[in-house]
């Protein structure tokens, strides 16, 4: 059967949620990832995510997709779509909210760092309100946007859909360096191409050890979680 919420009925959902099964909330955005990513790359990692660790445990469901964020970093560029950070916390407490109904637990599995706060925000609410939900944000070494790293996973992921002759570097200064500016004034006032990092050399290999690291991270959560 599969462990995609949006293919099964609702009885195949209650037959998951009566053996315990906890539900993985895939939230990434809609934001532009330099002149050879998609639109869609935080969602479609944090998705990828989502369904590896279903793949490694059983009794994990993973529910659709929220492919909007808070991303109005990214807004002078054509394609981002942003609801901001108080609309995706709402969102994700009422979706908590519904899950739990059913479902044991939830975890929200988010990929966008324009989100952290309200994904944490919203963690915070449900966990206070006794419903067992838990946040996870991949820790991976490396440059912050559009760059080596989230290259490198969509290589992994699928390579038809990133123009590698496209990738060129951008802002390559430390993050917490052009921090201020950039939440001042966008990503476009530090970086013209949307780029912070270089994703020249990105390799389908190295994106796969780093889904994998990732992967680890999220079992290494499942086997810790506690409901204290």
């Amino acid at each position: 059967m599969s462990t995609a919420l949006g293919e099964l009925t609702w009885v195949d959902a209650d037959d998951f949620a009566s053996g315990g099964a906890l539900l993985a909330v895939p939230v990434g955005a809609t934001e532009q990832h330099g002149r050879h990513l998609p639109l869609s790359t935080d969602t479609d990692i944090a998705q990828a995510l989502a369904f590896r660790l279903a793949g490694r445990r059983g009794g994990v469901v993973v529910a659709p997709p929220v492919a909007y964020g808070s991303s109005g970093e990214h807004a002078a560029f054509a394609g981002t779509l942003s609801i901001g950070s108080e609309a995706i916390e709402l969102l994700l407490v009422e979706l908590g909210r519904s899950a739990i109904e059913r479902f044991s637990r939830m975890l929200i599995v988010s990929t966008h760092g324009g989100n952290s706060e309200a994904v944490h925000n919203a963690e915070r609410r449900l966990r206070a309100e006794g419903r067992d939900v838990r946040a996870f944000f991949p820790r991976l070494p490396g440059d912050a946007h559009a760059g080596h790293v989230e290259t490198s996973i969509m290589l992994a992921l699928d390579p038809s859909r990133v123009r590698l002759e496209l990738a060129e570097p951008g802002e390559r200064a430390p993050l917490g360096k052009i921090l201020p500016r950039l939440a001042r004034e966008g990503v476009r006032s530090v970086s013209p191409n949307g780029v912070l990092g270089d994703p020249t050399g990105a390799t389908a290999e190295h994106g796969r050890m780093l889904l994998d690291h990732a992967t680890r991270q999220m079992l290494d959560l499942l086997d810790n979680w506690s409901s204290a």
